[in-house]
């Protein structure tokens, strides 16, 4: 007995060493590209790609009082973008609140779907002789209609499209990304680095927010998305936790975003027909009115 004894006694870090090997190690978190690809692909397809493809398919196989192609684009939109960012939550390396991430995935939903009744009333309007880089209220189409209220109710429908619909739909979508971006952080000290896949999703992916925020018109929302990353970003580092491959994905994202935009506003600092059209805080055209301001009308 005493043998044995000693024999335990003699042994002290046999009990660490047992819980050690019992610990769960952590695992690295592997960069995600099917997800980040399938986002990047329905982006540029189904959302960029909506208006475009308004344009080039014949008029003749969407008439005007039915729904037009850019309206599936956004219906399929609608249900392929809440559920791809649901999968993306469900392999954050850390929990989530899932009732919050629940709530903005509703209010997500409700937004796009009040922004896809207007944008297509106002493709409708653009086939119509519709100016995009004029406010309602000088555009030739509207400007003398009688009773005068009907231009108040083109304001409206302007307002659902372009200022609630975008809030509902954008401020939902950020937050998701914040949240997902904040689980991305752990004190392993092998994290893994961004692949040679997500450098080359990084350019599509960045020029996709440079048109969502330009053409959004929430380039203010895409500045407090920014620094709100960049905020979470110092304080889990001063923690000493590592950013993992999908976190340092979105930020660089968001980087290369924030230096398109400020490319495009300096392109067209002094142009003077936007710049009446766009008077706030924050001077950025959308890619649509430059369109049909400077390459439609030369045509």
């Amino acid at each position: 007995m005493e043998n044995v004894r000693k024999r335990r006694g003699s042994d002290p870090h046999s009990t660490a060493g047992v819980c050690k090997e019992n610990a769960p190690k952590k695992e690295r978190q592997p960069f995600h590209f099917d997800l980040w690809l399938c986002l990047t692909l329905q982006n540029w397809i189904l959302d960029f790609g909506r208006p475009i493809a308004m344009i080039v398919l014949p008029l003749e196989w969407f008439p005007l009082n039915k729904p037009s192609v850019g309206d599936y684009f956004h219906m399929i939109y609608n249900v392929v973008t809440p559920f791809l960012l649901l999968k993306l939550m469900e392999r954050a390396p850390r929990p989530v609140p899932r009732t919050a991430v629940h709530l903005c995935i509703i209010t997500f939903v409700m937004g796009a779907s009040i922004h896809l009744v207007g944008d297509s009333i106002n493709h409708r309007l653009i086939l119509s002789g519709y100016q995009l880089h004029l406010s309602v209220r000088e555009n030739p189409i509207i400007k003398d209609l009688k009773p005068a209220s009907l231009i108040d109710s083109f304001e409206l429908l302007y307002f659902y499209d372009e200022h609630l619909g975008h809030l509902m739909w954008y401020i939902p979508f950020f937050i998701i990304v914040l949240i997902y971006f904040s689980a991305c952080f752990s004190d392993s000290e092998d994290q893994e680095k961004m692949p040679l896949s997500g450098w080359l999703l990084l350019g599509p992916s960045s020029l996709y927010y440079w048109y969502l925020a330009t053409e959004g018109q929430i380039t203010g929302l895409f500045l407090l998305a920014f620094l709100a990353m960049f905020t979470v970003r110092i304080f889990q580092k001063c923690k000493g936790l590592a950013p993992d491959s999908n976190s340092s994905f979105l930020f660089y994202s968001f980087s290369v975003t924030l230096l398109l935009v400020s490319l495009w506003v300096a392109y067209l600092w002094d142009d003077p027909v936007l710049r009446n059209k766009y008077p706030g805080l924050f001077y950025v055209p959308e890619p649509w009115s430059y369109y049909t301001l400077h390459i439609r009308e030369s045509h």
